[in-house]
């Protein structure tokens, strides 16, 4: 045990250095506290080395693909010869390198002394780093989340993460993927656009089933068009594999074959062996138990991001972190619920939501008390010109504000800033549609829809 007597101090002690815990130590700074930043691996953590990013780097080419195999009905005559994994991986790699190198000259700049090592809580104001003791007024733990797997199904060989498939220089002719919400659909969307054979087995009765029920209708269309296949409400059993393949059996004895098997049923909490239990936080199967306001209960201890309970995405952890670090500088911040933080599915077509989806709503308030409109973009005049279909659906509390938004289409994730803030603000659909949205854009879909919310549709 290091010597606790003579470990440095910092204000704040930030464990990881993903979007939770770089943005916490950002803004520490930025109010005036030092911040010692522990990180094990590289500084960005999974959203920018294996996850958010990159899997966005690999969606571009894909949509890429896709514009080249059907230029011709735009006019442009061009033909898609081959994809080069290898160059794709470049370009990925290429992305995440520049992006690294911004976030470390940051962390940098603004004096945020980084500490590199596993670390381990040792007591309730400090961290051990490689055999030494750091103190801090305040701990934030920001320790993020892995790739995880079922029971007795083991990763290796031909059954893989997105972790390994980001990797990958060879394109499989075809894959199974477990897991139909948003990693699944995502790599399935990549991958076909690669000319790879998919199927995706889902043991929920839909893909992406936390979505509404219309978006969730639309995908499976989609899905089925672009020539997706894929198996729900039947869960799987078991894998086997050869030297050429996996064998994929599900538990009413239908069988999958294939290149490799993808698992992609979700992430688990980063939390084991790093001390946690032992300086008396509240852990439940890997999750830190806080309070609305992200505070662990012991002494002045925070945790944020995946490791917390919620919806696991990095702009959730960034937005903790500056709320942590604006609440240890007592300025009170205002809580932002889970439901009301924006959700974009990036694969084709795109999926885009906030709020309340209606049978949330109905549930919320009573089915008698909720209103909901759809505008089809096929009225949607860039819609048509991108070559995309879609809707735009609208959810709102009977002669209240608009309390969910959810759309799907082709770049729609764009739109999801004006959704945010209609939900967050609770706009009214009349407000809505009273603003001007220009035109031709898909933006104009979201005043259509509020216009067929307030009960005066223009196109419909």
């Amino acid at each position: 045990m290091a010597d606790s007597a003579t470990a440095q101090e910092f204000d704040i002690l930030v464990l990881g250095g993903g979007s939770g815990g770089y943005a916490a130590a950002l803004r520490a700074v930025q109010l005036g506290f030092t911040v010692g930043l522990v990180e094990k691996g590289k500084l960005g953590g999974t959203c920018l080395h294996n996850g958010c990013i990159p899997t966005k780097a690999l969606l571009h080419s894909a949509e890429l693909a896709d514009h080249a195999r059907e230029s011709a009905k735009y006019g442009i005559n061009v033909t898609l010869d081959s994809i080069d994994l290898n160059a794709v991986k470049a370009y990925k790699d290429g992305i995440v390198a520049g992006k690294f190198k911004g976030l470390s000259g940051l962390i940098k700049a603004k004096g945020i002394t980084v500490i590199e090592g596993e670390g381990k809580l040792t007591g309730q104001d400090t961290i051990e780093v490689n055999g030494t003791a750091y103190k801090g007024k305040h701990i934030i733990l920001a320790t993020g989340s892995y790739s995880r797997t079922l029971p007795g199904l083991e990763i290796g060989g031909r059954v893989i993460t997105s972790d390994q498939a980001l990797e990958m220089t060879e394109l499989p002719q075809s894959v199974v993927i477990l897991g139909g919400g948003v990693i699944g659909v995502e790599f399935a969307s990549v991958w076909k656009s690669f000319g790879v054979d998919v199927t995706i087995v889902e043991g929920l009765p839909s893909l992406v089933p936390n979505e509404d029920p219309a978006i969730i209708k639309n995908l499976e269309r989609a899905f089925k068009k672009r020539g997706i296949k894929f198996n729900t409400g039947v869960f799987f059993e078991k894998v086997e594999q050869t030297a050429n393949g996996v064998t994929v059996t599900l538990a009413d004895g239908k069988t999958f074959e294939a290149d490799l098997l993808l698992v992609a049923v979700g992430r688990g909490p980063s939390t084991a062996g790093l001390g946690f239990e032992d300086a008396g936080i509240t852990v439940d199967r890997g999750f830190v138990i806080t309070n609305e306001r992200c505070h662990t209960g012991v002494g002045n201890i925070y945790a944020v991001g995946d490791i917390v309970p919620g919806v696991q995405l990095a702009h959730r952890g960034f937005q903790q972190g500056i709320f942590v670090a604006e609440e240890i500088a007592g300025r009170n911040p205002a809580v932002v619920e889970d439901i009301n933080i924006p959700k974009v599915t990036f694969c084709e077509p795109e999926i885009a939501s906030v709020g309340l989806n209606q049978p949330q709503a109905e549930e919320k308030f009573g089915k008698e008390n909720v209103e909901t409109a759809e505008y089809n973009l096929a009225g949607n005049g860039k819609s048509s010109i991108l070559g995309t279909s879609g809707i735009i659906k609208m959810v709102r509390q009977k002669d209240g504000p608009i309390v969910g938004m959810h759309m799907i289409g082709g770049r729609i994730g764009e739109q999801i800033g004006e959704a945010q803030l209609i939900v967050s603000w609770e706009a009214y659909p009349e407000d809505v549609a009273a603003l001007i949205h220009a035109h031709p854009t898909q933006n104009e879909s979201l005043g259509e829809a509020a216009m067929a919310l307030a009960g005066r549709p223009l196109h419909g």
